[in-house]
């Protein structure tokens, strides 16, 4: 996935039958359902690859334990069929994690047992094994740091645990090979329409190099997530709310605080949320919240309310305690929530089922949705563009298709850092023997290599700092410290990749540094 390359794909086509803007997952999603179907598809990012919601979430592929218990079946079986189908289309990234419900009243162990069993009779033969109850002593043994005081027993449960912004990547690079032409860093900025007000088109800004581009095109999606009402505010005379931004934070811990393989998953906490505390890279990812928040931001800020909220829960069923001190990174990250019809009601009620508007000017916009269910998404997206006659009629080729680096077998070492890159593992390791300078380490600490760091300038369209110790390898979302200290380090590489002189480097290291702020807890104290 070379920029240059797509960019001159982007100058050589006349017209495109489905234009996407967004590159997040339902964007990409519908760029590999489209592309794979035979259109001629074009995806265009006004930042990175996965910027905004999609590599902030809570890391799980699931059906949504909490949906069941509001009576939402039909997105729980949707959403366990898709779970079911991404372990197997994209085995390098998604895992089988199990979940151990932790009860402090000797009913709990029944009741969650009673309603995991029907959320394992809804996944049927995509199952990822089944639930039972624990005795406290079992339970104790598969969560090592869990309070014991007043501890009654257990459940385990079964579900996906994935890397999101990989994924992401992977998904683009999908579309790529199925000939989409998919572009970061390419914002559009106005809806181009026909006398009958019908849109034929976009027009486009480069943000590198401040080129203008006029798309033409058949079916254009909205897939901006968050920031819906701006693509909307360009299409619609009347302004309506499309979406409502609904926050959710994750503080980042080491491993002590929950060795072993299981997560921890508290289904009620004080304000009626789901807490999950979960293994991933080698570290502990503690959340999530749900706060409605007024304006939309590519680079949300976790409240200090949620900040609390967080530590505190985790805290109550912790026996070893997290502090502020132990936070090594917190990360925001805004759902785009489909605006409820009735006003009032609050952001956890809100449902998570996607919803597909096309407006009067012939736009097809996508709200709500989540992670999980993206390739059920993309696939209704075209289907309502062929309905709604802007198509001909092609079957959806989605259900089996692999993403980029997946193995057909489980063959790969995940005690090795380099398993997410699946089939690509062997091509890094050869840039690392052709040129062994590439073998140090990233940072001390972390097994990341500059390797990898070079390969996602060179193929994954990495272009800042940001795009590769955020999304690329995720060293900001493991430890904020440690990215910032490489933050220079890597701007030199991409500078000498991309040919970027001195004033570019300490720029980028300046906006890194705005960023990363974000990521510290100290900076809110």
């Amino acid at each position: 996935m070379i920029r240059s390359e797509q960019l001159s794909q982007l100058q050589n086509t006349e017209k495109w039958d489905v234009i996407i803007i967004g590159g997040g997952a339902s964007g990409l999603g519908t760029a590999i359902d489209a592309a794979s179907r035979g259109y001629k598809t074009l995806l265009l990012e006004a930042v990175d690859f996965a910027k905004g919601t999609s590599s902030r979430s809570t890391k799980l592929v699931h059906g949504g334990v909490r949906y069941l218990e509001q009576g939402n079946i039909h997105l729980v079986r949707e959403a366990l069929k898709e779970r079911g189908l991404l372990a197997q289309n994209a085995n390098h990234l998604v895992k089988n994690q199990s979940f151990v419900i932790p009860n402090y009243h000797w009913f709990g162990g029944y009741f969650y047992t009673f309603g995991l069993k029907i959320y394992d009779l809804l996944s049927g033969r995509l199952s990822l094994g089944s639930s039972k109850y624990l005795s406290k002593k079992k339970t104790i043994e598969l969560l090592p740091n869990v309070e014991e005081n007043g501890l009654a027993n257990g459940v385990i449960y079964h579900d996906g645990q994935f890397d999101d912004s990989r994924l992401a990547i992977n998904m683009a690079q999908t579309a790529v090979e199925n000939g989409a032409c998919v572009l970061n860093y390419i914002k559009v900025v106005h809806l181009v329409k026909d006398e009958k007000n019908q849109i034929i088109g976009v027009q486009a800004v480069d943000q590198e190099t401040g080129i203008k581009y006029d798309l033409k095109g058949s079916a254009i999606v909205n897939a901006t997530g968050v920031f819906t009402n701006a693509i909307m505010k360009l299409n619609d005379t009347v302004y309506k709310k499309y979406i409502v931004p609904s926050q959710g934070i994750h503080l980042v811990f080491d491993k002590s605080f929950l060795p072993g393989e299981n997560a921890l998953m508290i289904p009620k906490t004080k304000d009626g949320r789901v807490l999950f505390a979960v293994p991933w890279h080698n570290h502990i990812v503690v959340g999530t919240t749900d706060t409605l928040i007024k304006k939309q931001s590519l680079e949300p800020i976790a409240l200090e309310s949620e900040i609390q909220f967080v530590l505190e829960t985790a805290q109550r069923f912790l026996a070893k305690k997290p502090t502020r001190a132990d936070v090594l990174s917190v990360f925001a990250g805004l759902r785009p929530l489909a605006a409820p019809e009735e006003e009032g009601k609050s952001t956890k009620e809100v449902s998570r089922s996607h919803k597909i508007i096309v407006s009067e000017t012939g736009l097809i916009t996508i709200t709500g949705g989540k992670w999980t269910t993206y390739r059920k998404i993309a696939e209704d997206i075209i289907d309502k563009a062929i309905k709604t006659g802007k198509l001909p009629k092609k079957e959806c080729r989605t259900e089996h298709l692999s993403i980029h680096g997946n193995q057909p077998t489980n063959s790969f070492d995940r005690e090795n850092h380099l398993y997410i890159y699946g089939t690509d593992i062997p091509k890094i390791i050869e840039l690392m023997e052709n040129e062994p300078e590439l073998k140090e380490r990233l940072h001390p600490n972390y097994e990341f290599t500059l390797a990898e760091v070079v390969w996602a300038i060179r193929y994954e369209m990495a272009r800042t700092v940001d795009d590769i110790l955020a999304r690329r390898v995720r060293l900001l979302f493991l430890d904020a410290r440690a990215a910032i200290e490489v933050s220079e380090k890597t701007a030199r590489l991409i500078a000498k990749e991309l040919g970027h002189d001195e004033a570019w480097i300490i720029q980028e290291i300046a906006n890194f540094r705005q960023i990363s702020r974000g990521f510290l807890l100290s900076e809110f104290q």
